[in-house]
Parts: structure tokens; sequence; C-alpha cells
């Protein structure tokens, strides 16, 4: 028998995934990203969100398409609908997106606006009565996102007016003066709370990058001074003390003054984060930012690549130092993995990364898209098959990751025909 040596075996994994980078057609990723979009999920969500009784949208579709009309309503999924159209509106000029990007800011702006503390509720219930009248900075940084997206889309002055006195309530209210960023949780009067749903923690990653792409996205609109300084902040703290500089991790949950409070391992977080805060420091435009930050984008998405993605281009949820502790894959994990990969390989032509990508892509077609009924199943066991009694629709399962991926996917095939 012959015996091949360690390093004809690496050479032949390199030729395979240079072969496979070399032979990815981008327009017809692209293509496909595009027909994902509008044939599957932007079409599911025209058809199944609205709740024309309360003027919003259905708290609760469960996996058999039945909409629960009693079930709260959260702040979360109306402002990423309303992103979401807002974006394909741009993207596509198709006038039922503006109608239903119109509808989602009707909803978040009549429904769950605190008129007398400012910002908004973190849940309604069915006939728009406050239920969780806390104020998580998360859920504001979405309402910004989406404020400004539908500014971009429409030009409504009013969406603008709001986000920039968003940003401003929040940087009064929420702003570590001590040691940067943003504390997670306050109550209805702005009341800080020690911690919240998304943690045990006063500070947490999720909070953070969401906030940084909250504000990226109000800067495209708005450059204003203490907005850009405050991105500068937020991408220094998140490349100094979110990701850990030896396992290149994110530290998910942290102390007011950053010291890491979990040692857990969230791959999809990982992945978003390395293509989001690159897309921050482009948007800034500061060339030593674009540096430091395209750098920690290849030792996030080198360590995601290496320990996160099964054999068959699902991303993992949760790890641990010791191990995989949560080996389903999320819908959201799958679709920020495939434009974190993209990224890796425009910045480095590395083609590992490419070969990524359109591994993830296709095991989202195989494997995570509903071709039945539409949309993406919310999760899929290790065996490949959905979890069962999923929701389609709920507060957290929503249209935004996934279009999102779409329309990074569309936008950077564009780029890499070039």
């Amino acid at each position: 028998m012959k015996v091949v040596s360690p390093a004809c075996c690496l050479l032949l994994a390199f030729a395979s995934v240079l072969t496979v980078a070399r032979a990815a057609n981008w327009p017809e990723l692209g293509a496909s990203a595009d027909h994902e979009l509008r044939g599957d999920i932007l079409s599911f969500w025209l058809a199944h969100a609205q709740n024309p009784a309360n003027q919003g949208f259905y708290g609760l579709v469960d996996e058999k398409l039945r909409p629960h009309a009693d079930e709260p309503r959260g702040e979360l999924l109306t402002a990423r609908i309303l992103w979401t159209f807002s974006r394909a509106y741009r993207e596509y000029h198709d006038a039922q997106y503006l109608e239903m990007a119109r509808y989602a800011y009707g909803d978040l702006t009549d429904h769950f606006t605190d008129h007398v503390h400012g910002g908004y509720f973190w849940t309604i219930d069915a006939n728009g009565h406050p239920l969780d009248e806390q104020k998580l900075v998360y859920g504001q940084a979405f309402a910004i996102y989406a404020l400004a997206e539908y500014y971009e889309a429409t030009h409504t002055r009013a969406a603008l007016r709001d986000a920039t006195a968003l940003f401003h309530l929040l940087d009064e209210r929420a702003h570590d003066p001590d040691n940067g960023g943003y504390f997670d949780a306050y109550d209805r009067s702005w009341h800080r709370m020690p911690q919240n749903m998304l943690g045990p923690a006063p500070k947490t990653q999720n909070s953070t990058i969401h906030v940084l792409e909250a504000f990226t996205g109000l800067l495209r609109v708005w450059p204003d001074q203490l907005l850009q300084a405050r991105e500068r902040e937020l991408i220094r703290l998140l490349t100094d003390r979110i990701v850990d500089s030896k396992t290149h991790h994110l530290i998910l949950y942290l102390t007011p003054d950053w010291k890491p409070l979990s040692d857990q391992i969230s791959y999809g977080h990982d992945i978003e984060l390395s293509w989001l805060i690159t897309e921050a420091a482009d948007v800034l435009g500061d060339p030593v930012l674009q540096a430091g930050t395209q750098k920690t984008a290849i030792e996030i998405a080198d360590a995601t690549l290496a320990q996160g993605v099964n054999a068959d281009g699902g991303v993992m949820n949760l790890a641990s130092p010791s191990g995989v502790v949560d080996g389903d894959r999320d819908w959201w994990n799958q679709a920020e993995a495939v434009t974190g990969f993209l990224n890796a390989y425009q910045i480095t032509h590395d083609p590992k990364f490419a070969a990524a990508a359109l591994k993830t892509w296709h095991f989202i077609e195989t494997s995570v898209v509903d071709h039945r009924q539409g949309e993406w199943f919310r999760s899929v066991k290790p065996d490949g098959s959905p979890a069962p009694g999923d929701p389609k629709i709920s507060l957290w399962k929503c249209p935004y990751h996934n279009s999102r991926a779409c329309f990074q996917i569309i936008e950077r095939c564009h780029e890499l025909e070039k």
C-alpha cells in the first residue's frame, strides 16, 4: 500500500480548496441569493406577517403557518422588518416593499414609542398596551438601525429626526463615561438594571456589536462628529477588550470595566462581528482602523472555520473551551457565516474562505431553507433535520439575518465579478 506523506496530504487538501475557489461562479452565487431573497424570504413576510386587525404584525406564526393573534408583539421584530423592507426597496424599487416598509414604520412609531420617557418598549400586547417596558439598549439600537435605513430609502425626515433623537437619548442615558461603551438594560424611566435577558451581566458583546451596527447605518445618512467618536470608541473596545486576543472569540458577558464573566463561545456572533467591524471602519474611512479591523476579521474567520463549522458547512451554535455544548445550527449563524467568509476572502484572497462561504450557502439551500412553506427553518439538528415545533415568525425569528446575508452576497458577488 502506498503511504502518502503529511506534506502531500496538506498539498492535496489545499489544491482541493483552491479548485473550489477558482471554480466559484460569483454571478451564479449572486443570482442564487437574489432568487432566495425575492422568491422566498421577502414574499413569505409579505404573505404571512401582517395583522390588519391591529395594524401591526403577528407576534407568533407557528410551524404550520397558523397566526396567533393574541401573542405579545416585540419591538425587535417590527424594527427588523422595517430595516429589511427599507433595504429591499432601496435595492429593487418595488412598490410592495415600500408599502411594507411604511407599514412597519407606522407600527414602530405608533405602537412601541414611549412618549413619556423616550425610546421604545420591548414588548406590547396584541392590543398595543405596553408589557415589558424595559429599555434594552439592544432593542433601541435596532430602532436606530431601522429608522436610518428607512430614511435612506424614502427620505422621510421624521425618520431621521427620530433616529438622531434616539442616538442622543441613548448616549445621554446609557453611555458609560468611565469605561466607554453602553450598558445593556434600563427600566422604563432609564434607571440602570444590573442584568437582562441578553445575559447575566451589565454589558454584553451582543448589545455592543449591534450598537456598532446601528451607528454604522446612521453614519451613512448623518455624519455627526459625536456619532463618529462613539463609533471609533466601540471599534477599539471590540478589538481590544471584547475579542479575546488569544482565542479570537468574543467574550460574551462582561463587567462594567470590560472584564470577562464567561468563557462560552458563540460562533455565530464571532463571524458576524468579523464583517460588521470592517464595515464600520470602512464607513469611517480611517485607514488605521481599517487595517486593524481587517486583521481582527481574519483572525476571527480563521478560528470560526477551524472550530465552528461542520463538514457539511453548517455553523454550530455554542461551545466552551472543553468542546461543543450546542451542536444545533440556528438559521442566523449560517447567514452570518456566508457574509463573514466572503468578507475574509475579499480581504485575503485566500481560497479556503471562498470555499467556506460556498459550502455554508450550499448547506443553507439544502437544509435550512423551507422549500415547502417558504422562509428558513429556525434551527437544524446535527443530523440535518429541522428542529420540531419551531415558529416561522416570533419576537426573535425575523427576516433580518437571512435577508441581510442575501443583500451582502449580491453586493459582494458584484464586486468579485469585477
